[in-house]
């Protein structure tokens, strides 16, 4: 996959539905706030970054505490939910990162997101290896999974999840920026008449 397809990769996780579009910018804002607060000498939970609200959420943040081998799970299916992830099919990198902030809640950012990754890179190396034994396969003749697709598919996959934490930042930069850039004029595509036949 080149750079080209990567980028192109990368700006089409805002095509997607409005509602979508809404969820993915409130999840991108509070995964990145998180990822961000792991710098902090007393790193903060998912919830710990909702306490502005107001909302009494200790509890919740205790109950999650005391389920961490349960909940750590959660940090499995974000990974696989990952590797599910399509460029027309982006919400389950959504659905995995949730998950991921689920488990984080529970066992801590380090462990939540490492299961992850490791999960989704267990699942593609699966792939691979089954990939291998049908390399040669007719797709003509029977379904089949083929390297190259498994490495695309991968490639694809891991792009629009990681892209997830910088849509939010992106779309204000972006709104920023846009009216001091000018764009280009659009090439007009050139339409050729028919030929009248002569009548007569």
């Amino acid at each position: 996959m080149t750079r080209a397809e990567i980028v192109r990769l990368a700006r089409c996780v805002v095509r997607r539905p409005r509602w979508q579009l809404v969820v993915a910018v409130l999840l991108s804002a509070w995964t990145l706030a998180w990822v961000l607060g792991q710098l902090a000498e007393d790193p903060l939970s998912p919830l710990g970054l909702l306490a502005w609200t107001g909302i009494p959420l200790d509890s919740a943040s205790l109950w999650a505490q005391e389920r961490a081998e349960v909940l750590a799970w959660f940090a499995t299916l974000g990974g696989l939910s990952w590797a599910a992830t399509t460029e027309q099919g982006q919400l389950p990198a959504l659905a995995g990162w949730f998950a991921v902030l689920v488990a984080g809640e529970a066992a801590g950012y380090e462990h939540a997101v490492q299961r992850a990754m490791l999960s989704m890179v267990v699942f593609l190396l699966v792939l691979a290896a089954v990939s291998i034994t049908g390399r040669r396969a007719f797709v003509v003749d029977r379904v089949a999974v083929m390297p190259k697709d498994v490495v695309r598919a991968g490639i694809t996959a891991a792009v629009l999840t990681a892209v997830v934490p910088l849509i939010a930042p992106g779309l204000a930069l972006t709104r920023l920026v846009r009216p001091y850039v000018t764009k280009p004029p659009r090439q007009l595509r050139r339409v050729e008449a028919p030929l009248l036949r002569e009548t007569g």
